[in-house]
């Protein structure tokens, strides 16, 4: 039996005659915290399509000074031994994630086959670079568990645009009878197209525009003391202003077609700034929860654009997923637009929504280790499939 150490000689194309356990690790661009999750991949109808099962899943929030240092570095430029520490930083953390999750799971660390880590992004400028922190030497060193990191460099080499990467989970992992679509809502929305019955030919995935990365933003300028609308409750108070909105969406990003990717790049501290004076220009007695309802309409609005520009196959089924899925007022208001098609939380169908991404990279992790293709070149726009990620020992 091969086991986690011996893969380090040869972490690829691990044997198909037994599950493997990897732990995935999330950090995104919400910027709340980690997800971990240990999954266990026994085989499934075909040799790319494991059937993944969830032994456990855990989050660690960022505490505040954490946090605005994280966002520090993305908004400016720094000095290089600031980023370096952080590097340094992350991976302790995004360790010490993984070690709450495998004792979780009730698994010996010898039992874990790698730890397969996204880290956080903090530049990413596709197809010519992408930076995630969060050093995976690092996390070897606190688990001592093999680790698969840097997912996004190798579709960016190949002049993809690097995300998104989770469509391949989608395809082979999620996919319906029908048509389906896959709406995570995190910092950035993205969706994932998936044909009848799954797989990679004819699955097309591209970002929609901003999650709940602007919409928390927001609040957080309006209400220091909340992390995020909690319920929804201050946009559900409030009402949109349209024509600010309508602004927004001009930007020339929701009107170039995909492949596409974006990020806080783009929805910047000044973007969000320049979004609430607009609106307090706009509307006299402008209310906190005028601008919160307007924040999530621009995300609503984003996803409906999306699909009324870029999805001409006969969707029936959005499956919604992230932050954004657990906010009553984004789903209100994507249930409205996006009808008569059905939106459906990815919990009903699956398990719970919040680890999707972290499983979607512990298949990442796994799909390196089989020396399998981890990328949708159909998604990314690179040049073709592409083992993912670098391996370090444990």
């Amino acid at each position: 039996m091969t086991t986690a150490r011996q893969h380090a000689v040869a972490p690829a194309g691990a044997p198909a005659d037994r599950p493997l356990v990897v732990v995935g690790l999330m950090s995104g661009t919400s910027h709340d915290g980690i997800s971990a999750a240990v999954v266990r991949f026994v085989a499934g109808a075909r040799d790319d399509r494991p059937l993944p099962e969830l032994l456990s899943f855990v989050q660690q929030s960022y505490d505040d000074a954490f946090r605005a240092r994280l966002l520090h570095a993305i908004a400016h430029p720094t000095h290089p031994g600031d980023y370096t520490r952080l590097d340094f930083e992350l991976g302790d953390r995004l360790g010490a994630a993984a070690v709450a999750a495998i004792a979780e799971s009730g698994l010996a660390r010898d039992e874990v086959d790698a730890i397969a880590s996204h880290g956080h992004t903090v530049w990413h400028d596709a197809p010519h670079a992408t930076w995630q922190f969060g050093q995976p030497a690092v996390i070897a060193e606190r688990t001592r568990c093999a680790v698969i990191a840097d997912f996004r460099t190798r579709d960016v080499a190949a002049q993809g645009q690097g995300a998104p990467l989770v469509p391949i989970a989608d395809a082979l992992l999620f996919a319906g009878a029908d048509w389906r679509a896959l709406q995570n809502i995190g910092g950035i929305g993205n969706v994932t197209i998936v044909p009848p019955g799954g797989g990679v030919a004819g699955t097309r995935a591209f970002d929609t525009g901003p999650g709940v990365g602007v919409v928390d933003a927001v609040v957080r300028a309006l209400r220091p003391e909340l992390a995020y609308d909690v319920d929804g409750k201050l946009a559900l108070e409030g009402a949109c202003i349209s024509s600010v909105v309508d602004e927004a969406l001009g930007q020339p990003y929701f009107s170039a077609p995909p492949p596409k990717s974006t990020g806080r790049e783009l929805f910047t501290p000044a973007f969000v700034a320049d979004f609430m004076a607009r609106c307090r220009a706009v509307k006299k007695k402008c209310s906190d929860a005028d601008i919160i309802a307007s924040a999530v309409e621009l995300t609503a609005r984003s996803i409906l654009l999306a699909f009324e520009r870029w999805v001409p196959e006969p969707v029936s089924e959005v499956v919604i997923s992230g932050g954004g899925a657990r906010n009553p007022a984004i789903v209100q208001r994507l249930e409205a637009l996006l009808a008569p098609r059905a939106v459906r939380q990815f919990d009903e169908l699956f398990f719970d929504g919040d680890a999707k991404e972290a499983v979607a990279f512990a298949f990442l992790g796994w799909l390196h280790l089989r020396g399998l293709p981890g990328n949708v070149p159909a998604a990314t726009g690179a040049r073709g499939a592409r083992v993912l990620g670098t391996y370090t020992p444990a």
